[in-house]
């Protein structure tokens, strides 16, 4: 990933927020039946690496072993009009941008096919993003009965995903002045796009 040291984020704590909005992790990895991207759900766990599940259909857990997993977390996007800075009014010296926020977190996977780390995976996720969703009427591994949970239970691996390094970019207008910056957040903010707009003056 091209990464200018004006767009680069380093800190930690918003490393971890911009995967914590954006689960959906594109999984991408060279096998020796060539490239292959797979689109899953991961959720951190406190020691620092990641859990999610595959479907047992899914190649995947096949034809990855050792070699490098890279995981991109895409958090919110937006076209940036030259029309939102008051500069190009002036002196026209402006062309269109792409904001946007993601972080790459390259690792290693190891697939668990054990009832118990399987059972583990799906009840961590569904409990955290349930949580979210439901609040005390969150769903539970328990409200489905019991053979049915076990049939699909036998439908999945389980993996975690051990992360080795993190390149995480904050595209957000940082190389323009500042009012150049409230302009773009104000022409994102008036066309829909008020998530990655109220990030753009942090």
């Amino acid at each position: 990933m091209s990464l200018p040291k004006h767009f680069e984020e380093p800190r930690h704590e918003a490393i971890a927020e911009l995967v914590e909005a954006a689960p959906l992790a594109a999984i991408v990895v060279q096998t020796d039946e060539g490239l292959i991207a797979n689109h899953i759900p991961l959720l951190r766990a406190p020691a620092g690496h990641f859990i999610g599940h595959v479907a047992l259909a899914n190649v995947m857990h096949k034809l990855v072993g050792d070699q490098e997993v890279l995981a991109i977390f895409k958090r919110s996007d937006a076209y940036v009009s030259p029309n939102y800075y008051p500069s190009k009014h002036e002196h026209h010296k402006q062309v269109p941008t792409w904001n946007y926020e993601v972080a790459h977190v390259y690792g290693r996977m190891e697939f668990q096919h054990d009832t118990q780390s399987k059972r583990a995976a799906v009840g961590l996720l569904t409990r955290h993003h349930e949580r979210k969703v439901n609040g005390d009427q969150a769903w539970k591994m328990a409200d489905a009965p019991a053979d049915y949970m076990e049939q699909m239970l036998e439908n999945i691996v389980a993996f975690r995903f051990e992360p080795t390094r993190v390149l995480a970019k904050r595209k957000l207008n940082q190389n323009k002045d500042l009012r150049d910056r409230e302009g773009a957040a104000e022409g994102l903010r008036a066309a829909g796009h008020d998530d990655i707009a109220g990030r753009m003056l942090d």
